[in-house]
């Protein structure tokens, strides 16, 4: 009798982690390539349009962040709609194992700069939202575990003043995909107290299977170094860069 409650009493210490086990948010912010009202190499007019997230380059294309976490065997499309005259388009994932949604905007390319004032703002606790999906409350910017940025890098061609500052004592992670990420970003960052979980050091292509396999790794728990190896893999395989290229592209941490 008493080794069957020691049976018991262990499956339920096995169980209750699961059972108990939080819904978590990643939050992906992506300003819409655009020709006309970002400073970047001109694309083909198609994929260029920041008006338009269907033929988007970092949306609606193959590589675009709708369309690959859409094909992923990971991840089930939950909800598609949009926010407002700035947010072009808002989709919600729920992944298929883990206890994990994704949210992922696609901001007008003219807004830019209110993209990237809304990552900072995220990032330091200093804009927090929630959304209902079915019936559960999830957070969203600074109620997520980690929040992405994704697209050309406006710091380039703007400047903002540094009031990101972290307001609530929570340290989030931040992945930031876009050229020379890490030396416009650093010092945002670090007034925010956000740990930059992946970025870059000099030109890129922000394409979505980066960020899809840094995720996937993210998610598993494993280390950042894990997940910046497997960042720079999957670069790699698409842009054929040679894995020592990718590596000194993709760092994580300061």
């Amino acid at each position: 009798m008493q080794r069957k409650i020691t049976v018991l009493l262990i499956a339920l210490y096995l169980l209750i982690p699961l059972v108990g086990q939080e819904l978590q948010t990643i939050h992906i912010k992506v300003a819409l390539c655009d020709n006309k009202y970002q400073g970047i190499v001109k694309v083909p007019k198609g994929i260029g349009n920041g008006q338009d997230p269907n033929s988007n380059l970092y949306w609606g294309c193959g590589y675009g962040v709708r369309t690959y976490f859409r094909k992923s065997a990971e991840w089930k499309e939950i909800r598609r709609y949009k926010v407002n005259g700035t947010i072009l388009e808002r989709i919600i994932f729920k992944h298929k194992e883990k206890n994990y949604y994704l949210v992922a905007d696609a901001y007008d390319g003219r807004y830019i700069k209110e993209c990237t004032k809304d990552f900072l703002r995220s990032c330091s606790g200093n804009k927090k939202d929630t959304i209902m999906v079915g019936k559960n409350t999830i957070g969203i910017d600074g109620n997520a575990k980690l929040m992405a940025y994704i697209g050309h890098n406006g710091l380039m061609d703007f400047s903002l003043p540094n009031t990101y500052k972290n307001s609530d004592g929570k340290k989030r992670d931040a992945i930031i995909l876009a050229c020379y990420s890490k030396q416009y970003f650093t010092s945002y960052l670090k007034s925010a107290d956000t740990n930059p979980l992946l970025w870059s050091t000099h030109l890129m292509s922000p394409e979505a299977y980066t960020l899809h396999d840094a995720i996937s790794s993210y998610i598993k728990g494993e280390a950042a170094t894990a997940t910046r190896e497997s960042a720079a893999a999957a670069y790699n395989r698409y842009q054929k860069c040679g894995i020592k290229g990718a590596r000194r592209l993709l760092v994580t941490g300061y």
